[in-house]
């Protein structure tokens, strides 16, 4: 097919269409439904975590673990659920997760002592471990690749990243207003709603034939994301040379170097090394890591800034990142129009250039309030770019794949969406002690979010450098694809 000739007479059919069916906008609903409350998880109990530790007894140096515990089992299981979605059926695997999330947000509501409290954490980051791939992977099916798979990415993206800052908000306005207990109240009557409807709502897509389960490179991969996940922590908590941090890294990369082997011996792997291979895969999660890390970290760093260096509440520190919730959702809308007009790769380029511009601004902040408005400016703008890149890496990492490898590549794309949330604060907290020091005071803070916020700028434009220069140009099955919708 030739752009040339057809570009101007198929233009204005694609503003026009093609149309989503009802039973197409049914599925989004409930599936982008789902995926942003797991979004909302996590980051509702940040603000909170003071009022839980107070309730419960949590000694404070212990509060981490109470966001540590959840993220240990998302970003270590995604990958392992990812294929087993593949294999038992996503519908059946989604709708099991909702029903173990809404489970165990209600314990974590009644829970009376931390042991529970954290048991309910890890059982929700396995159900979330379970639901995003599948999920994924039935909406990646539900569309065909083409404009209608790309706006429907686009959404997922928006309503993921604006989870993450709407988690915020409504996490402090819960524990003002009622308690704590009620950021794990209120995933119960959403779960049971989706586990209600999914089995009349969603069709259910799985391989023709169904593979076995990879035992020794699901074990590998498993190990070693949890021991990776583990020691980042531990490097934001005790420092990147405590003997702890360095053990749990150096295991980590041992076994996750072993998986690698493993696949390649492997008749039937949980990652067939030809996937491995694609370009768009490994390059397209590559700008997804960046991505997730540096925004997510990014609120870290100006949490600490609204409320060490300005004296902002927590709510009030919630309620600002609402501008870039606004400019996520934003960059969301914009993002499928912007695959399908430039091309993933232009995409994924525009928005780092976007997302690294806003974030360097940041480096001015001063201790004066009025500083708020250039940190709001630059957040939406930052949520925008962001919001691009994201979108550009779901539709490479998961676009010329078949049906049959899509929870395995939506799988990939998750473990890169969690591993990039929990690499980005210890990495970025850091670069805050290494500056301050033994430093206190809003200045000592200001001059360490300074210096991260720098670094922050530099790795987000280094992943549009590598995405500029290691992703290749969309090939004539893609362009068609988008072309046909």
């Amino acid at each position: 097919m030739s752009h040339t000739g057809t570009r101007p007479a198929t233009a204005p059919s694609r503003l026009a269409g093609p149309r989503m069916t009802g039973r197409q906008k049914l599925v989004l609903v409930l599936l982008l439904g789902a995926q942003f409350m797991i979004a909302v998880d996590f980051s509702i109990l940040n603000v909170a975590l003071p009022a839980v530790g107070q309730g419960l007894g949590f000694p404070l140096a212990h509060l981490q673990w109470i966001a540590t515990s959840f993220a240990l089992a998302a970003a270590g299981f995604t990958l392992l659920f990812g294929r087993v979605a593949d294999l038992v059926g996503r519908k059946r695997l989604f709708t099991g997760g909702m029903a173990v999330l809404g489970l165990a947000s209600a314990l974590g509501g009644i829970a009376t002592s931390p042991e529970v409290l954290l048991t309910a954490r890890v059982l929700q980051g396995l159900a979330t471990a379970a639901v995003t791939p599948a999920g994924l992977a039935l909406l990646t099916t539900a569309f065909r690749e083409g404009p209608l798979r790309e706006r429907a990415l686009g959404l997922n993206g928006a309503l993921m990243s604006a989870g993450f800052t709407a988690g915020a908000v409504l996490g402090g306005l819960l524990t003002d207003l009622l308690s704590w207990r009620w950021a794990f109240f209120v995933n119960v009557p959403v779960a049971a709603l989706v586990v209600a409807l999914a089995p009349s709502v969603i069709t259910d897509s799985r391989p023709a034939v169904r593979p076995k389960l990879d035992v020794p490179g699901a074990a590998a991969v498993t190990g070693g994301l949890l021991l990776l996940v583990y020691g980042l922590t531990r490097a934001g908590e005790s420092g990147w040379t405590a003997p702890a941090t360095l053990t749990s890294l150096l295991a980590g990369a041992a076994l996750l170097g072993a998986f690698l082997i493993v696949e390649k011996r492997s008749a039937e792997p949980l990652v067939p090394v030809r996937i491995l291979r694609r370009r768009n895969v490994i390059w397209g999660n590559a700008a997804g890591l960046i991505a997730f890390l540096t925004e997510t970290s990014l609120v870290f760093l100006l949490t600490l800034y609204l409320q060490e260096v300005l004296g902002y509440s927590p709510l009030a520190t919630g309620l600002a990142f609402g501008v870039l919730g606004v400019g996520t959702v934003t960059g969301g809308m914009l993002g499928g129009r912007a695959v399908g007009r430039f091309g993933n790769r232009r995409t994924l380029v525009l928005g780092g250039v976007v997302q690294a511009a806003a974030t360097l601004s940041l480096v001015a902040l001063g201790t004066s309030g009025g500083w708020i408005a250039l940190l709001l400016a630059a957040t939406f703008a930052g949520g925008v770019g962001n919001m691009l890149v994201i979108v550009g890496f779901m539709v490479t990492a998961t676009s010329g794949l078949p049906d049959e490898e899509q929870g395995l590549a939506t799988g990939l794309a998750t473990m890169t969406q969690q591993v990039g949330i929990t690499m980005g604060i210890p990495v970025m907290s850091a670069v805050v002690t290494a500056r301050t020091g033994a430093a206190t005071g809003p200045d000592a803070v200001l001059s360490g979010v300074s210096a991260a916020v720098l670094v922050n700028a530099v790795l987000v434009l280094a992943g549009a450098v590598l995405a500029r220069a290691l992703l290749g140009r969309p090939d004539a099955r893609s362009r068609a694809g988008r072309a046909g919708g």
